[in-house]
Formats: C-alpha cells, structure tokens, sequence
C-alpha cells in the first residue's frame, strides 16, 4: 500500500504537468483564464480593494473628475465610480453563473435524451425548442419582468425559461451522431440500462462541445444583463450594475464620457476573457 502511493502522486503530478503543458502551448486559453481570474479576483475583493461604499453619496463631490481621491470620479450623486464598477462585477458575474446552472443542466439532458432515444423524444424536445425560439428573447423578458418585477427574480426565470435551447440544440446533434457507435451498440448488447448508457457513456464524450458553448452563452448572457441594466428591466438600484451604470452616465456622455465608457469597458473586457477561454478549450479538446 505504501509503495503503492508514491506511484500514485508520480502520475497524477506528471498528469497535471501535461495539462499544464497543453494550457501553456494555448495563449487564447492562457489569456483567457488569467483576464477572467484577475476579473474575479477584483469582484471578490471588491470590500479590500475599494476605499468607498458604492452607494456611499457626497453631495459636494458630484461628477468629479478622475484623481487620487476618486480614480475613476464620480457619479451625479457623488458615489465613486470605481467602487461602484468593481460592485457591479460581483453583482453581474454572479447572476451570470447562477442563470446558467439550470440551463445547461437541463439542456445537456434533453439533448441527450433526444439524441439517443430519437423517434418521439426527439420529435418532442424538438418542438418544444422550435417554440420558445419563435419568440422574441427580449419579448420574453419584458413579460417576465412585468410579471414577478425587475430585479434577479424576473432574470433567473428567464433564463430557465429560454436558456437551454442552446444546449439542447447542440447536444442532440451530438447524441444523434453518437448512438451508431459501436461502443453505444457494446453497451446496450452488455444488457447496460439507458440512462446508465447516457450518463456514463453518452455524457463524457458530448460534456466538452457543450462546456465550449456554455462559455460562449456565458458572454452572451452577460451582455443580456447588462442590456436589461440598460432598459431599466434589470437589476433595480442602487445595486450597481453595469447596465444601469451607462444608462445613468449617458446624459453626460459629451462631458463626462467616463461614467458610461468605464462600465463598457468592463463588459467588454469580461466578454474577451469568456471568449478566449471558450476558443482555448475548443481548441484544446479539437487536439485530444
């Protein structure tokens, strides 16, 4: 048993050293997790990092300029802008994980399902697909939000509702291609149950295509909140939030263009860093 372990540790060291190994020869992949890691890290230490609350007001301190006081300035209440954007990104980013958890669940299922039973599984996932894709997604939120009101509530509902299209879609023309397999044909003939055959068979081989789309969508999503923000459908303030943060600085756009480029930028800069790890880990699992 004891010679045993040192064994063990040698394999699993040289195992993480490999896939060390395949990151590294990877920039987009590289890139992307250390921009999205940095981004975290901010969020998480947003109560460390900034010196203000972000709905602290100073009335005698309103659109200020950047300076060692307010490094980004502040808003027409006086709040600090810096504050309030790393604030934000601990607010979107966690809606943003917690939005897709449900969705990608799901969807990954029914896809699977579709894909392997085929016949009316298939017919049904199908349809049901085909008409939550008919409608508009801003259409659906609205409604949503008139109905439980604006905030996260209105959002997670949302997403449940129309956010696993993408996978289902995705997964069922995996599972499809799949299931003439022979080792599909080995398992059934070995007498294996179905849903045993989907979760450990089917599962491993369709999970990376679907973790590549779920880095994608994450983008997506994020620029949906940021969007519903914007709209005055999203979160409700004084929470920050990026949307609502370029919505309450462009009507100073001309003068104060900073209270509206700041929170754009960090849009962009997050859907750069999900982007790139989603490229990355595409190009990672297309080598293996």
């Amino acid at each position: 048993m004891s010679s045993a372990q040192p064994e063990l540790r040698i394999r699993r060291a040289s195992k993480l050293e490999r896939s060390l190994k395949r990151i590294w020869s990877l920039p987009s992949l590289l890139w992307g997790c250390i921009l999205l890691a940095i981004l975290i890290a901010v969020a998480l230490l947003a109560p460390i990092i900034s010196p203000y609350h972000p709905s602290e007001q100073n009335m005698a301190a309103i659109l200020q300029p950047p300076s060692s006081e307010h490094w980004l300035g502040t808003d027409q209440l006086g709040r600090d802008l810096f504050a309030r954007l790393i604030y934000a990104a601990r607010t979107d980013l966690k809606i943003m994980a917690l939005a897709e958890i449900v969705p990608f669940c799901v969807g990954v299922f029914l896809g699977m399902v579709a894909g392997y039973y085929g016949k009316w599984a298939d017919a049904l996932i199908t349809l049901a697909t085909d008409t939550f894709i008919a409608f508009p997604f801003y259409l659906i939120v609205i409604i949503v939000a008139f109905v439980s009101g604006a905030g996260e509530k209105g959002i997670y509902i949302t997403f449940m509702l129309v956010g696993w299209i993408v996978y289902a879609r995705v997964v069922r023309g995996l599972s499809a291609s799949l299931r003439k397999q022979e080792w599909i044909a080995a398992a059934r003939t070995l007498g294996l149950p179905n849903i045993k055959i989907i979760l450990r068979h089917l599962l491993p081989n369709v999970l990376p295509q679907a973790v590549v789309v779920l880095m994608t969508d994450m983008a997506v999503l994020l620029v949906a909140i940021v969007t519903l923000g914007y709209l005055g459908i999203g979160i409700a303030p004084p929470t920050p939030d990026w949307g609502t943060m370029i919505s309450e600085g462009q009507p100073f756009i001309s003068t104060k263009w900073w209270l509206s480029a700041a929170p754009g930028f960090a849009v962009v800069y997050a859907g750069i860093a999900l982007s790139l790890i989603g490229d990355g880990l595409a190009d990672l699992w297309r080598r293996k």
